[in-house]
């Protein structure tokens, strides 16, 4: 073969060789729950690219994925309470990026945007709602301090990214004060209990002299009643009468007085 066929052969799988290569930079694909930031020579463009397959520019033109999926971190955060005791508390914090802030995020913040822009803020936000309660209250109302941290973590980022939840999976007290707090839970409860059994006690002795006035009542209104209608003790006679002949009642053996029951008109 001559040296000329040969370089042509060469010049030739050079030229196809960088047809390949070209070719396979001037495509991408964005994966489910990405968007791509299109950057051309340092200039970022202003549309995100979507989910997909797409063609751009080869060698100058790349697409940097960024996930929109929602995501889940841990977090520790140093406060201290209204009553200057420290408290520790472990967070798990769930946030995603919103496509509208892909781009913004992209270019005006370095870094994951969980350690540049959510972590201060919710460590910021938890320590204002922290320093207006006391330990005691922070353990006892975890939902509440959850609640008006994660509004808060809400209210300083804004639209820039989406915070679902912060959840509160921890709070750690120093000893002492976890034992105090204890006995001081637990003297609450007995004299939640000591009430509870006084004011059984009271409800029963109410009821005992409800039903004792009620008796009262029913014997004074019978009383009343059998004055104003004596023919109503007859009539009990009869209503209990078993049919029978009036019978004699005296003593044993002839002894103390004889007496007939009269016998009562029955048609009466």
């Amino acid at each position: 073969m001559q040296p000329q066929t040969v370089s042509k052969l060469i010049g030739v799988a050079i030229v196809i060789f960088i047809i390949v290569i070209a070719a396979a930079n001037s495509s991408y694909v964005v994966d489910p729950g990405f968007r791509g930031v299109e950057v051309t020579l340092g200039k970022v463009s202003p549309v995100f690219k979507g989910e997909g397959f797409g063609w751009k520019t080869p060698f100058i033109t790349r697409i940097i994925p960024v996930t929109i999926r929602q995501q889940t971190r841990d977090l520790t955060a140093d406060c201290y309470s209204s009553d200057l005791q420290q408290v520790k508390t472990e967070l798990r914090v769930l946030f995603r990026v919103p496509e509208a802030s892909i781009v913004q995020i992209y270019q005006g913040y370095a870094g994951d945007p969980f350690d540049s822009l959510i972590a201060p803020r919710v460590q910021e936000a938890l320590k204002e709602v922290t320093a207006m309660q006391s330990a005691e209250q922070i353990v006892k109302n975890r939902e509440d301090i959850k609640t008006k941290a994660l509004a808060g973590v809400r209210q300083k980022i804004g639209t820039l990214l989406i915070v679902e939840d912060v959840v509160i999976q921890n709070i750690d007290l120093s000893h002492e004060l976890e034992t105090a707090i204890e006995a001081k839970m637990v003297q609450e409860q007995e004299a939640a209990k000591a009430k509870f059994t006084q004011v059984k006690a009271q409800i029963e002795a109410d009821t005992v002299v409800i039903k004792a006035k009620g008796d009262a009542e029913s014997i004074k209104i019978r009383g009343e009643a059998l004055k104003q209608t004596p023919a109503f003790i007859d009539l009990q006679i009869v209503e209990k009468w078993d049919g029978k002949a009036p019978l004699y009642v005296g003593g044993a053996g002839g002894g103390g007085v004889n007496m007939l029951l009269p016998a009562v008109d029955v048609k009466k």
